[in-house]
């Protein structure tokens, strides 16, 4: 890898989006085989940012140099691509597979596009600005568990969550360069109970929030080692609360285990 900045993982196989590399890996450590994706069909990838894992072991690529989603079945066979006028810039993706719903963050129109999974556009959430619903250039993406959709706004220094529906639910942050401040958030992603987790890529930090956005603790710092990080973006959280880290300039993914601790009061 030359710089991963997306992680998915399904059943231990991790799916990684490096635009340094112009590639997609899948990386799967159990059996010992790695694979790189160079292309859709017979079109090269350029600027592959984002990836999602869909239903029927389909995975969504997004590619924000191309301006298009790609689709790849469980073979990683290229099987569809998914092209819209609206997507100029796309960056973070995530797939709701109890709604059928794939959201595509797109930095340049400061807006989140809503599709089917098999990629007809069914909604848009937000517009450039400061209040709630709105967007300074939203990057990352992650869904929870009931459905809820979380926004990384980059440029915002901020976290926004919207219902299913699209409707603005809840939003924190700011900017700064203390603890639970946001300087230039990345990556967002939830464990099982709700705690709410921000790459925070100045800090080489991953940060982590209980679900009304109050700063609970944070790990990792700059280095080279284990548990150090260098620019990290993006970060994925699986079914048995595995934390997988796109140490982007570390050219690595870095896997943590969170231990639960019972629910927020």
């Amino acid at each position: 890898m030359i710089r991963p900045t997306a992680v998915v993982a399904r059943e231990g196989v991790l799916y990684v989006a490096d635009p340094g590399a112009q590639a997609l890996w899948m990386l799967d450590g159990q059996r010992g085989r790695f694979s790189k994706i160079l292309k859709a069909k017979s079109l090269p990838l350029v600027s592959p940012v984002g990836v999602a894992a869909g239903p029927d072991g389909r995975i969504y690529l997004a590619d924000s140099f191309l301006a298009r989603i790609f689709v790849y079945d469980a073979d990683l066979t290229s099987v569809a691509t998914i092209e819209d006028p609206a997507l100029r810039r796309p960056a973070g993706v995530a797939f709701d597979a109890s709604r059928n719903r794939l959201y595509v963050a797109d930095s340049a129109t400061h807006q989140i596009l809503v599709y089917t999974g098999d990629g007809r556009r069914v909604g848009l959430i937000g517009r450039r600005g400061a209040g709630d619903g709105e967007f300074n250039f939203p990057t990352y993406l992650a869904v929870d568990r009931a459905g809820t959709l979380y926004v990384t706004d980059s440029l915002g220094f901020r976290i926004q969550a919207f219902g299913a529906e699209g409707r603005f639910v809840s939003g924190f942050g700011r900017h700064g360069d203390s603890s639970g401040d946001f300087a230039r958030p990345k990556g967002v992603a939830l464990d099982s109970e709700g705690h709410v987790y921000v790459v925070e890529a100045l800090f080489d930090a991953v940060q982590i929030f209980d679900r009304h956005g109050r700063f609970l603790l944070s790990f990792g710092e700059r280095g080279l080692h284990p548990g150090q990080f260098w620019l990290p973006a993006g970060v994925f959280i699986d079914g048995q609360d595995r934390i997988y880290v796109a140490d982007a300039y570390n050219q690595r993914i870095q896997i943590f285990q969170y231990l639960a601790g019972g629910e927020d009061e």
